[in-house]
């Protein structure tokens, strides 16, 4: 039997199982393995019912990004008896048939064969690819570039062009009372399971040698089998999901398992250290070992200068026993507390970190999305609605548009400073629901906000980060160059304001101490006051 690293070594994107190809089944131990982790996902349930309801006209494109396992699916269905005579498969649209063809030039052959081919045709392709053969496909194959086309502009596409794109069918799904990752919690219980768990066979295995046991390793495939712990862990994959902008694919996910099992530390270390792990290099930035609290630094403090604590040293020897060293550092533990966060374990001497730990930005942000994505019309909605937009964003943008003229009240927005002199005007800045309820996307990333500003519709794009800005705005906190990758959609809805602002018949003029205000009647008269 293999040792338990050697085994794991199969969900490592260095091991040669990471991608999937034709005739790869040898009934090795790293293939069962690897066969017992599949998971039938979403996306692969309507790839097999488009298989099975297409005809030999049909092109069915399967499309996403790098890793997300289009091989692994395509490979699976074309050595299907029910599947591999009627349909050809080209797993793979990046590479072409000989030295002398181009990407571009294969797919142009490819096609070409396809019309007089009495089997319908399955794609494998990344979307950039698609993007770059509707520039550059040949002209003959105009129509599937015009499918194409309408695909990646969310637009109908020809009846017999099927695109199945991974980004729709996300690991993450957000809803009214929070979020789901159905594909990431299966993996994990798949993986730790108890019973009829090869994977477990090869742990249970390791423990009972009697030389070089990897107790690191041991300790750490115990730690992840706690349900809670892997729920902390999704939520920490999620947090990067909508932070950082970080897709999710089948093998980053797989490697980022095997860093946190076989890495160089404990696995609540190995969590917050990037490496070479794309997941785990997002992830490093919500350290929780980077919060500062007083209970926080207090602990570290004694922890560093040794003082007794007993009911720490009792939480310690409980740890010695599942197989931890006790060298560990101050912040190994803060780690450790914030992964056990949701966990029995010992005489809970880290529950009293979980107040310390607490951030609730993830469930409003939740809770906004869902006002907005999934609009019901009912008054409970609009009443929630418009409470967000008075107290956070319409107080945010309000408060952002009027950091240099702090004077300005209610109502009032800043347009511009000439020589000392600040110009503002009255504008009615207001949620505007019917565009939110006729608004129909729905991508877990962002939502899309509303503003009605004088007449004038503006949409905002907003996601984690700038909801984020926003209640720190609303707090006082003024943004800074740190926070310009964000703060950049306020200042085109600032300028948008402006342009709406310099329209209108009243102007405030505010000079030092002084301020006026400058009306234009019907008349083209001005009234000037405040002289």
């Amino acid at each position: 039997m293999l040792r338990f690293k050697s085994a794991l070594s199969v969900l490592s994107k260095s091991s040669p199982y990471a991608v999937r190809t034709l005739h790869q089944n040898d009934n090795s131990i790293e293939d069962q393995i690897e066969n017992y982790l599949f998971i039938t996902t979403n996306i692969e349930q309507a790839f097999k019912e488009a298989l099975i309801n297409a005809t030999e006209d049909d092109i069915i494109f399967l499309c996403g990004s790098s890793g997300d396992g289009k091989s692994e699916i395509l490979t699976r269905y074309c050595e299907m008896a029910m599947f591999k005579d009627r349909y050809k498969f080209h797993l793979d649209a990046t590479h072409s048939f000989s030295p002398t063809s181009n990407a571009i030039q294969t797919l142009d052959t490819l096609f070409e064969e396809n019309r007089t081919s009495n089997k319908t045709l399955v794609v494998g392709i990344n979307v950039g690819m698609l993007g770059n053969y509707a520039q550059e496909g040949a002209e003959l194959h105009d129509d599937i570039k015009s499918s194409i086309k309408s695909f990646l502009d969310d637009s109908p596409t020809e009846s017999n062009h099927q695109f199945l794109d991974f980004e729709k069918f996300p690991k993450f799904v957000l809803g009214k009372n929070g979020y789901t990752a159905e594909f990431v919690k299966e993996l994990f219980q798949k993986l730790t399971a108890p019973t009829n768990n090869i994977i477990r066979d090869h742990f249970d295995h390791e423990k009972t040698l009697t030389q070089a046991v990897d107790k690191k390793l041991c300790a750490n495939y115990e730690l992840l089998s706690d349900e809670a712990v892997q729920q902390t862990i999704i939520e920490l994959l999620f947090k990067a999901r909508l932070v950082k902008d970080q897709f999710l694919t089948a093998r980053a996910l797989l490697d980022f398992v095997f860093h946190l099992l076989a890495g160089p530390g404990y696995l609540f270390d190995n969590l917050f250290t990037g490496t070479d792990n794309e997941l785990a290099s997002k992830i490093v930035d919500f350290d929780p070992a980077n919060i500062r609290t007083q209970h926080i630094d207090k602990f570290i403090l004694s922890r560093s200068l040794g003082l007794p604590d007993h009911n720490y040293e009792v939480f310690v020897e409980a740890l010695l026993l599942k197989g931890f060293t006790r060298s560990l550092a101050p912040e190994s533990y803060l780690r450790l507390f914030y992964l056990l966060k949701n966990s029995e374990f010992a005489n809970n001497y880290h529950l009293s970190f979980c107040g310390d730990f607490q951030q609730d930005l993830i469930k409003k942000y939740s809770e906004v999305w869902h006002l907005h994505c999934h609009f019901d019309g009912s008054d409970e909605h609009k009443l929630a609605l418009r409470q967000y937009y008075k107290d956070v964003a319409i107080a945010a943008v309000h408060k952002y548009n009027n950091r240099n003229a702090p004077r300005l009240g209610k109502g009032e927005f800043f347009i511009s400073e000439h020589n000392g002199f600040q110009l503002a005007a009255d504008l009615e800045l207001k949620v505007h629901v019917p565009q939110i309820a006729e608004d129909k996307e729905t991508k877990t990333s962002h939502f899309n906000t509303y503003f009605k500003v004088g007449k004038r519709i503006v949409k905002l794009p907003t996601n984690i980060n700038l909801l984020s800005l926003m209640l720190r705005i609303v707090e006082g906190y003024r943004p800074n160059k740190h926070d310009k990758n964000t703060v950049v959609l306020l200042d085109e809805l600032v300028e948008e304001i402006a342009e709406v602002a310099n329209e209108t018949s009243t102007l405030h003029i505010l000079y030092k101490n002084d301020r006026y205000k400058i009306a234009n009647d019907d008349f083209d008269e001005f009234e000037v006051s405040g002289l």
